[in-house]
């Protein structure tokens, strides 16, 4: 697998539309029609049978034909259903092309108010996607695709990454993708503060993934390689480390550079990695210190 060395996802997400042409789509099968596909941009879940094939975000559009070729490769029959785990480009920058090629986009509500309008984040601005793109069928709490033998399942994680979270588990199969809750030996965490997350929030999508699987369960991050349960035990407990630092730094009265200093996150911290430890100890810093505001969701389950 081929990762671009980056400082932020901002950052990846402008080097991956760039050169997309010097990018190798490498697939790894995880269980019995159940296959990865890493890339550029978030990783990819392939589920395919005789019921039609479901790809679990889309990477960048220039990547589509090699994400159909790769696909393809598989065995399996050109995508039918999308489900995007989130908004952000690097998972869901193809969904403009596989929306004009008929298929159905599914994610939770907010993903597709976010795609709706546009997004700001630091100095950047996301354009609103085009009505091809954005999800058709929106979910508040979850949904079950039951095809290919095997019950595809979502589950909304509330303001975690984002506002719009979703994990994926093959009941089956017993395989989970992540989406960007979990980076796995690349990066420390990022949560998007200006998209609905919180560090509190991750934590809790953590201990709720940890009870919806067991010890044998297959883990696909949103970024990095496949992941053991124990993997992700210690993810859950690097997080409850860190985010514990800095709400004892915040009742000792210490302001985020004196919290930073202690550096709470140093142990954990991944050369060259999307976030570095002071990064997400001010995240972390932010989001216990802002008060939330209210996410921005469509009432029930509907179809658009």
């Amino acid at each position: 697998m081929r990762y671009i060395p980056c400082l932020s996802l901002l950052a990846l997400t402008t080097a991956a539309t760039a050169q997309p042409t010097d990018v190798t789509i490498t697939p790894e099968n995880v269980a019995p029609g159940v296959d990865v596909l890493f890339g550029q941009g978030g990783n990819i879940g392939v589920s395919h049978g005789e019921d039609g094939t479901i790809l679990i975000d889309d990477q960048f559009a220039p990547l589509t034909p090699k994400i159909q070729a790769a696909v393809a490769a598989l065995g399996a029959t050109p995508v039918k259903f999308l489900i995007n785990t989130h908004w952000h480009g690097d998972h869901t920058g193809g969904n403009e092309n596989y929306g004009k090629i008929g298929a159905l986009i599914m994610a939770h509500d907010n993903v597709r108010v976010r795609m709706a309008t546009p997004q700001t984040r630091g100095d950047r601005t996301t354009p609103a996607s085009p009505k091809v793109a954005l999800p058709v069928v929106t979910y508040h709490d979850g949904l079950s695709l039951h095809l290919n033998g095997d019950e595809v399942r979502t589950y909304h994680m509330h303001d975690a990454h984002t506002d719009g979270d979703s994990i994926v588990i093959w009941k089956k199969a017993n395989v989970v993708h992540m989406g960007d809750l979990y980076f796995n030996k690349i990066s420390l965490p990022f949560v998007d503060l200006n998209s609905g997350g919180s560090v509190k929030g991750m934590l809790a999508a953590i201990e709720k993934t940890l009870a919806l699987i067991n010890p044998q369960t297959k883990i696909i991050p949103g970024h990095g390689p496949m992941a053991s349960h124990g993997d992700l035990v210690g993810y859950r407990d690097m997080l409850k480390s860190i985010i514990g630092a800095v709400q004892a730094g915040i009742a000792a009265g210490k302001g985020v550079d004196q919290i930073k200093a202690l550096k709470p996150a140093a142990k954990w911290e991944v050369p060259g990695g999307f976030i570095s430890g002071d990064a997400f100890v001010e995240m972390a810093y932010k989001s216990l210190t802002t008060p939330g505001k209210p996410a921005h969701v469509m009432p029930d389950n509907h179809v658009h």
